[in-house]
């Protein structure tokens, strides 16, 4: 964020600094691969909106229908709009590099990423910009407290911005600049007034950091964990890191502006550590440790313990429900509630099984009466008797075939429906409905995996490092069991073979251990040295359709689309003086 600022007069009021906010829609995430298919630009000084910039952009293929959803620009919208050659050129001129103006962005690296890419496409040389990120500004002034989140409509909202984001660019633009009016104000309340100030700002140690800068003295510089303990020896919060020593010691440099570490800071009294083998053992460790203790400042792997799961009830018509037990069939973990609700929502999209909670028994068909689902075809009454019990086995069959692994036909009509809402510009009801769709594949491709690992009984993989250093490491039944480092010179052999011979308890793995142990395993520099038993992952996997139901990792809201909009070759450009 800050230290990316760079005015020959550092002592220049931010008040009398030139701001271009700028906002891209695009096709995709990736700067290398994607294209952009909308600008939006807002310059602004002292308060005052000096000028605007907006233009659709041709990107030169076929917008994904998840973009379209998510934005409401259609390929209609940007068949006649001006490519990026065109483009590109009038927006430099609108930032007038010569005035020293800093850009600013909500998320600064997507959206400066894609400008930078565009200017070596286009053998630009992209002007020494200096860059202000929003995003990464309010993450360290704004607590959690305030806020639920550092997105741009949150954000928006909580400083009462007079646009609302949309995923279109130039309202996205004109949002920032009521989010960075706002986050301004709450720099000035702190005395930060100039560039200066701000660069200061961003290098400032707290008096918590100052005072409890001895406890990193004597911790080693091994790899392993650290964990910070309160008064009481409580743990607050638990860590991992190649050099304890120096990942800690950063915890009192300027480089931490997190308050929510900072706080932990002031309540800690000693930290302990643990040295591993090798940086998997330790990563491990940590997960364990978390699991464990739930130190209070942790945010992630404090729930290992106590997943979700989507499975069907053991009654004569079962349904649909959310619960703590991995049952086999089931599709999970999933990582909230309403996650697995989704979940829910898209397999009642495609099979009409019954939504109703009450068992259904021969004496309950007596008195119980049809509900609206039952007349709109969206379930067969078994309730009532409608439905036999071999009738909607079939549809049991069907959910459990799901949870295994063939998903086509779901998929299938998802496409479908996806299309129809489409062509009605219903965009809205599609990004729901790829929300449900995604949460399923999700839950379904979590379930598959874990469990095809995790019934494998040993495996034993070899790393060698940059150091010419072998890490072998042993995974039994989806759990990390042993982890060894072999010196430089040294074959890694003769662990392989005493590992491949050993006996091991079964203990019960967490989930995310399971994970992040078949991402070691993924990794290229990773080889498998011997495997004791079987391993297979379906080709057509819930996995291989995730991609098509992903929403665009960019902290924006899903736009509501109304009216039509029409295409056109005009970049608007409106400016006010720039003296």
């Amino acid at each position: 964020m800050n230290e990316q600022l760079t005015f020959a007069d550092a002592g220049q009021l931010l008040r009398d600094t030139t701001f271009i906010v700028v906002d891209l829609e695009t096709t995709g995430g990736s700067a290398l691969n994607d294209s952009i298919t909308e600008i939006g630009a807002v310059k602004v000084r002292a308060g005052e909106i000096l000028g605007e910039f907006s233009t659709l952009v041709n990107p030169g293929s076929a917008i994904p229908p998840f973009i379209t959803v998510l934005t409401g620009i259609t390929d209609a919208m940007v068949i006649e709009a001006p490519r990026i050659a065109e483009v590109f050129p009038a927006f430099l001129e609108f930032c007038n590099p010569d005035s020293k103006p800093t850009l600013v962005a909500h998320n600064a690296p997507f959206d400066i990423g894609f400008l930078k890419q565009v200017a070596q496409k286009l053998n630009y040389t992209w002007p020494n910009f200096s860059v202000l990120d929003t995003a990464r500004l309010a993450r360290t002034i704004i607590s959690k407290d305030e806020v639920a989140n550092h997105k741009l409509g949150t954000l928006a909202a909580y400083f009462g911005a007079t646009t609302t984001p949309n995923h279109r660019a130039l309202d996205d633009a004109r949002a920032t600049v009521d989010v960075l009016h706002g986050l301004f104000e709450r720099l000035g309340n702190l005395g930060i007034h100039t560039v200066q100030d701000l660069k200061t700002f961003s290098h400032q140690i707290s008096p918590l950091q100052k005072n409890k800068k001895h406890l990193a003295q004597d911790l080693p510089s091994n790899c392993g964990i650290y964990i910070f303990r309160d008064a009481k020896d409580a743990p607050l919060y638990v860590g991992v890191s190649q050099n304890i020593r120096s990942r800690v010691k950063s915890y009192f440099t300027s480089s931490e502006q997190r308050k929510r570490i900072i706080d932990m800071i002031g309540l800690a009294e000693r930290i302990d550590y643990k040295i591993s083998p090798t940086y998997l053992a330790a990563t491990v460790e940590e997960l364990r440790v978390i699991e464990a203790s739930q130190p209070r400042f942790n945010r992630r792997s404090t729930r290992q313990s106590d997943p979700l799961y989507v499975s069907l009830t053991n009654e004569m018509f079962p349904r649909l429900s959310i619960t703590k037990n991995n049952q086999t069939p089931h599709i999970g973990p999933f990582t909230s509630r309403a996650e697995a609700t989704l979940a829910i929502e898209a397999i009642y999209e495609a099979i009409p099984l019954r939504q109703c909670t009450p068992r259904i028994t021969i004496k309950s068909m007596e008195k119980a009466t049809s509900c609206v689902l039952a007349g709109v075809g969206k379930c067969g009454a078994p309730c009532i008797g409608e439905q036999s019990r071999s009738d909607y086995s079939a549809l049991v069959e069907l959910t459990e075939t799901l949870f295994s692994s063939n998903v086509d036909f779901l998929v299938n009509r998802v496409d479908e429906r996806m299309r129809a809402l489409a062509l009605d510009e219903r965009f809205e009801d599609a990004a729901h409905l790829r929300n449900r769709t995604h949460a399923f594949l999700k839950g379904a491709s979590r379930a598959i995996r874990l469990r095809n690992f995790s019934n494998v009984e040993l495996i034993i993989t070899a790393t060698s490092n940059f150091e010419g250093e072998w890490e072998v490491n042993a995974i039994h039944y989806g759990r990390l069991v042993a982890s060894e480092k072999i010196s430089s010179g040294y074959s890694p052999m003769n662990v392989i073979e005493s590992l491949s011979t050993s006996e091991f308890e079964v203990e019960r793995a967490s989930f995310e251990e399971s994970e992040l142990l078949m991402r070691h395993i993924f990794d290229p520099k990773t080889r498998i040295a011997r495997i004791r038993g079987e391993w297979a992952h379906p080709i057509q996997s819930p996995e291989a359709f995730l991609a098509r139901f992903t929403q665009p990792e960019r902290e924006r809201s899903v736009r509501v689309s109304s009216g039509i909009i029409r295409p056109t070759r005009t970049t608007r450009i409106s400016l006010k003086s720039d003296n």
